[in-house]
């Protein structure tokens, strides 16, 4: 499901939010619990927590991601030599308005086959990334070759 907004930073532009049902390789899917972004495996009754990921397209390959019909945003925000994973109170039409200033928010999709992976923009290298063991937080990853973390999702277009 998309919806327009009119976003002005050069005059009027219009841009979509597109919503997309997200699942790791493992067939994992998010939710939040807590307020932190987890990965698990949700079995009837609790199919209905899935979290949608709420996207807006920077350009061909950059995108702003979040949830809750696009008021909580990922974000990447680097700690010394770490760069960790938040969810940040804002409106996904806002980042849009200043995307320099926003880059924390942006990342980079890479499709490889049925396959994406969203590397941040501001702190290139870091992956978003699930691990093996289901129902835990939603992370980054500087190490895409670790078997334990899963880089690679499905994503698929909520309609």
């Amino acid at each position: 499901m998309a919806s327009e907004a009119a976003c002005r930073p050069f005059g009027r532009r219009l841009y979509k939010i597109h919503s997309f049902r997200i699942w790791d390789v493992n067939q994992k899917t998010l939710y939040l619990r807590n307020n932190q972004l987890v990965a698990g495996y949700l079995q009837v009754p609790n199919t209905d927590l899935e979290e949608k990921i709420d996207l807006i397209t920077i350009d061909p390959q950059t995108v702003f991601l979040g949830i809750r019909k696009g008021t909580l945003c990922l974000s990447c925000v680097k700690s010394g030599d770490d760069s960790r994973l938040q969810l940040e109170a804002v409106n996904i039409t806002d980042l849009y308005k200043n995307k320099e200033q926003n880059k924390r928010f942006a990342f980079i999709r890479s499709d490889s086959g049925s396959t994406t992976s969203f590397q941040s923009a501001a702190c290139p290298g870091w992956f978003l990334c699930t691990v093996m063991e289901a129902d835990q937080p939603v992370s980054l990853t500087n190490n895409t070759k670790d078997s334990r973390k899963v880089t690679r999702f499905y994503f698929q277009e909520d309609k």
